[in-house]
């Protein structure tokens, strides 16, 4: 029976997987292998638990440490043991850091960090998709910005953005003859962002979006009556939600988008210390 120890100072997921890699090139049965991974050693202390091996014949200790003390205590250990250690990230650093002319971080744990950002970005993005345009009023709660405004004010876009961002955003869209859902008005207001448009740019907007898709541009969509009457009814709830308000009108996604990063940032800071 070989043991195979994992010692690292994060999760120690970078040295499993590279020993997967290794031991899928040979004809290993389960009861041969045994793999056993002591995460999160922050001390040399915690070290002290390779006394406690009983086969040294038969262990192999890998570990991915970037503390120079705690892999020097192993290295130590392992030596005065006489068991077969293997360093796999130290070689490889002090090849980038002569290559590079920098040195490492010497930070535990940055690639799980790096993957944690990863998939809250992916859950950002999978969360706008699924409640774009109001489709799911569940999403109200969850949201971390929700944005609102009448057609052709970059709602869609500004929610895929923003979740590039690691934000989870809603929009609602308003329709003067559709009553926004109830459970909008019980959420929290700072979260929320009104989106607010020039009746002249947004006339221009929408019978262009009509050109493109091979429409009659003075059909009712575009026509200033109708466009006057939408963002009647979007001031009118604007009032009831008390919310903060952005004209998008000659704004870029991308000047919006920071915009908003800055409102929900400035008013969750005011609201933490309002908590403390």
């Amino acid at each position: 029976m070989i043991e195979i120890m994992v010692l690292s100072d994060s999760v120690g997921e970078t040295a499993e997987s590279v020993i997967d890699a290794c031991t899928a090139q040979f004809n290993i049965d389960e009861e041969s292998l045994t793999l056993t991974r002591i995460p999160y050693i922050k001390s040399t202390d915690q070290l002290n638990v390779l006394y406690d091996i009983e086969d040294v014949q038969n262990t192999i200790i890998v570990y991915t440490f970037v503390v120079p003390e705690i892999k020097s205590h192993v290295v130590r250990i392992a030596d005065e043991l006489g068991i077969v250690a293997i360093d796999l990230m130290n070689p490889l650093l002090d090849v980038l850091s002569t290559k590079l002319g920098q040195s490492p971080k010497k930070k535990p744990g940055l690639v799980h960090r790096l993957d944690e950002e990863y998939f809250k970005k992916i859950d950002a993005i999978e969360f706008a998709v699924k409640y774009d345009d109001g489709r799911d009023v569940t999403g109200l709660d969850k949201a971390d910005i929700v944005l609102i405004g009448i057609s052709r004010t970059s709602k869609t876009p500004l929610s895929q953005y923003l979740a590039h961002k690691s934000y989870k955003v809603m929009n609602v869209p308003l329709v003067p003859e559709v009553d926004p859902p109830e459970e909008l008005f019980n959420i929290d207001p700072n979260k929320c962002i009104a989106l607010k448009i020039d009746s002249v740019k947004l006339n221009e907007i929408r019978k262009e979006r009509l050109k493109q898709l091979g429409l009659d541009d003075h059909v009712s969509y575009a026509r200033s009556e109708r466009i006057e009457e939408e963002l009647e009814h979007f001031h009118c709830v604007v009032e009831r939600l008390q919310c903060e308000v952005i004209d998008v009108s000659h704004r870029a996604i991308e000047e919006t988008a920071n915009l908003i990063i800055k409102i929900i940032r400035k008013k969750r800071g005011a609201h933490e210390n309002t908590r403390g």
